[in-house]
């Protein structure tokens, strides 16, 4: 389980206070995705960093009773000056796998050839997204992150290959995603709900959540 507890967040962007999120208490069940409309610009990204850890929430609680993945696509845990194998084997390590099984998947799901032995600062784009989700995939989380569905890459043979591994894994686990286009919800949740001016409605179904945002788009 995932769950906030009044948790409040802000920025103040030099004119005045963002809110992010005030006060807002909710919990996400293992088994039950969920999905999170809301306009660009409101905070998307801040509460699934929030979800990962990678943020603290200015007051209110955030409790963990399971794996929580980073953010798809996220690349702090990905040292430039390191190769993809350093890399892979070090953050195996990190979370208690086996380094040879990490390194294996994912030099066999990036498909990067030589460059997987050579530093992370010389990969392409492309390349370092397609690391960043093979490292996702190979961790095997109870729920996962995405921030505006899945990045996509040029390479057909990855794209075929990551994504289904990705929709295996989502028939097992639990997914969080936030998005400002419903259609990128319906991939994955039920359940939904609209972040509007700091407040988190929730909804059963993600036909309530789109109505309520499409009314106020």
């Amino acid at each position: 389980m995932l769950e906030f507890d009044n948790v409040s967040k802000s920025f103040w962007t030099g004119k005045r206070r963002k809110v992010i999120l005030d006060q807002a208490s909710f919990r996400v069940e293992l088994g039950n995705s969920l999905g999170i409309l809301a306009p660009n610009g409101t905070g998307k990204t801040t509460i699934v960093n929030m979800m990962a850890g990678l943020e603290k929430p200015d007051e209110g609680e955030i409790r963990k009773s399971c794996r929580v993945s980073f953010p798809l696509g996220f690349m702090g845990g990905v040292v430039n000056k390191h190769t993809g194998r350093e890399n892979t084997r070090y953050i195996a390590r990190l979370y208690g796998l086996d380094p040879d099984y990490v390194e294996a998947f994912c030099r066999w799901l990036c498909g990067i050839e030589e460059y997987f032995d050579m530093p992370v600062g010389t990969y392409s784009q492309g390349m370092r997204s397609r690391l960043t989700f093979a490292l996702l995939l190979a961790l095997e989380f109870d729920i996962y992150l995405i921030d505006e569905g899945m990045p996509s890459t040029t390479d057909v043979e990855f794209n075929r290959k990551a994504g289904s591994i990705l929709r295996d894994r989502l028939k097992e686990a639990t997914v969080v995603v936030v998005s400002h286009q419903a259609s990128t919800l319906e991939k994955f949740c039920r359940t939904a709900a609209v972040l509007r001016d700091g407040q988190l409605y929730m909804f059963d179904t993600l036909e309530e959540a789109k109505r309520m945002y499409d009314y106020h788009a």
